[in-house]
């Protein structure tokens, strides 16, 4: 039989002390499980390892590779060090080691804890580790936060890696020491915006300057930095300019927590409201002093624009170059808006330059838009495609998936239940114990039929919104009078413009549709 070995190894681990982490390691992990391979006469087909990834993180290379082997069965068994290793979510344990796994012909093994699929006597104790290791990692993400929440509240930068004009202090950890080379960039840009100069036009002084942006200056400085999605990463834009104007963290005051994640279980960072953000005043020298902060702040607050509806926002997200790929700003000149590329204004090297006026792309889309549905749409068919808006049914779908995630577990957690009465009549396990662990799966099972109910709420409630939407989307979808942003969503992916035909009044449009 053919056996696949899987290590992984945590930054958990790698902090512990040395004896620990010597146990711990992807070495051992890998001694251990040929040891025990050859001692049972599997031979080895390969061996995974993931170096640096939590438990929890379901984006692991060799995990995923694993598994995709698995699926392809490449081999027959799988050898773990421990379950943990493997994964510290019980639902994971349920969906691949209980259900997949068996269907697949993968046995899987985890030598320490003794876990046997094949043995159907241990899958108690198999689900009781899955439940163990997911309230380990909710203790661990709680005191982490704990850990985390005091810091900020004391002003100490926790940050892995220091915002540009700033250098974390090697003698003091948490504190913020000025980067002299890059801070003159910082005052410079203050400097300017405070004499008049526009945003876009401080990117285009830096550009022409060649002085590399946040993100490059740090890769050739050798520091850790965050890489935006970026095809031209050392150019400065707008948004950059934006960002630094309004930091104050170049004020001396530590501001921490803008963003967060909903839970231990994901990585994704979404805004959190001002309110909830960390900000401590005087934690470290200031690049820009007071006045000039006031100054610029007085200035943004005078150039803010309220929101505007309409056809400013028709194709926001939509409208991309023809030439460099990027979206399209918005601009307004006598009374008209136009979408142009930012990339054109900010060096005249990055791009030819996007150019045209929404009012005449809206005519273009509408015109396109009519054509096609006089073409190849039914009335049925193009009713039903505008009146699905693909966000809300990306939404959906999404909500959908989080309703089977809790039923899982709801059904997880009233098994368990069920297997420890079992055992406590058996007398596996002590009174006290049982009613320990019974008082703790009945509340997470009451926690996950809780979040069953809220999303079927959220669930009802978008498909009102996708019912109200088509009736008033749909009165007259052959020959629409003017473009709506529902409409645009539903039909269309992407817009591509280019730069105006030289001698014409003709300019490159590229419709990308929904279907």
């Amino acid at each position: 039989m053919k056996a696949a070995l899987y290590c992984r190894l945590s930054e958990e681990d790698k902090n512990k002390t040395a004896s620990a982490c010597d146990s711990e390691s992807i070495q051992n992990q890998k001694a251990l499980l040929t040891a025990y391979a050859k001692e049972n006469a599997f031979e080895i087909y390969h061996i995974y390892s993931d170096d640096d990834y939590a438990g929890t993180d379901r984006n692991r290379p060799a995990f995923n590779a694993l598994l995709k082997d698995a699926e392809n069965k490449k081999f027959d068994v799988i050898l773990c060090k421990t379950l943990s290793r493997f994964t510290r979510e019980i639902t994971l344990v349920e969906e691949y080691i209980h259900h997949l796994f068996p269907l697949w012909g993968i046995r899987f093994i985890s030598i320490v804890d003794h876990t046997d699929s094949a043995d159907y006597t241990n899958k108690k104790s198999r689900q009781l580790n899955g439940l163990i290791n997911e309230w380990y990692l909710e203790d661990m993400s709680e005191s982490i936060r704990s850990v985390l929440i005091h810091k900020r509240k004391q002003g100490l930068h926790i940050g892995s890696f220091a915002l540009y004009g700033y250098q974390k202090d090697p003698l003091r950890k948490g504190h913020l020491l000025i980067d002299e080379e890059a801070a003159a960039t910082v005052r410079e840009v203050f400097t300017l915006f405070s004499q008049g100069y526009g945003k876009t036009a401080i990117a285009r002084i830096l550009n022409e300057k060649n002085i590399p942006n946040p993100t490059e200056y740090k890769r050739r400085k050798g520091l850790r930095y965050q890489a935006p999605p970026s095809k031209q990463s050392t150019l400065w834009k707008y948004p950059a300019i934006d960002s630094m104007l309004k930091n104050e963290i170049y004020r001396g005051h530590m501001v921490q927590g803008k963003y967060g994640s909903s839970s231990y279980k994901t990585k994704q960072n979404k805004p959190r409201p001002h309110e909830d953000w960390y900000m401590v005043p005087n934690t470290h020298e200031a690049i820009i002093d007071a006045d000039l902060w006031e100054s610029v702040q007085t200035i943004l607050t005078q150039r803010a624009k309220p929101f505007q509806s309409g056809t400013i926002g028709l194709f926001t997200g939509k409208a991309r170059c023809m030439t460099c790929g990027y979206l399209l700003r918005s601009s307004k000149s006598k009374g008209k808006y136009y979408l142009q590329c930012p990339n054109h204004h900010v060096s005249q090297n990055a791009c030819q330059g996007a150019f045209i006026a929404v009012s005449r792309l809206e005519e273009i889309v509408r015109k396109e838009i009519e054509t096609l549905s006089a073409q190849y749409l039914t009335s049925d068919i193009l009713c039903q495609s505008i009146s699905i808006t693909p966000k809300i049914l990306i939404k959906k779908k999404e909500i959908s998936k989080k309703i089977i995630e809790y039923q899982k577990k709801e059904e997880d957690y009233l098994r368990a239940a069920q297997n420890l009465y079992l055992d406590k009549t058996k007398g596996n396990i002590s009174e006290s114990l049982f009613s320990e662990w019974l008082t703790e799966f009945t509340k997470k099972a009451n926690e996950a039929h809780a979040m069953i109910l809220q999303n079927r709420r959220a669930l009802e409630n978008y498909d009102r919104l996708l019912q109200t939407e088509g009736h008033a989307i749909a009165e007259n979808p052959f020959h629409p009078e003017r473009c709506t942003r529902p409409i645009i969503d539903a039909l269309i992916e992407s817009i591509f413009v280019g730069k105006r035909i030289s001698g014409t009044r003709t300019v490159p449009i590229e419709i990308h549709w929904n279907f």
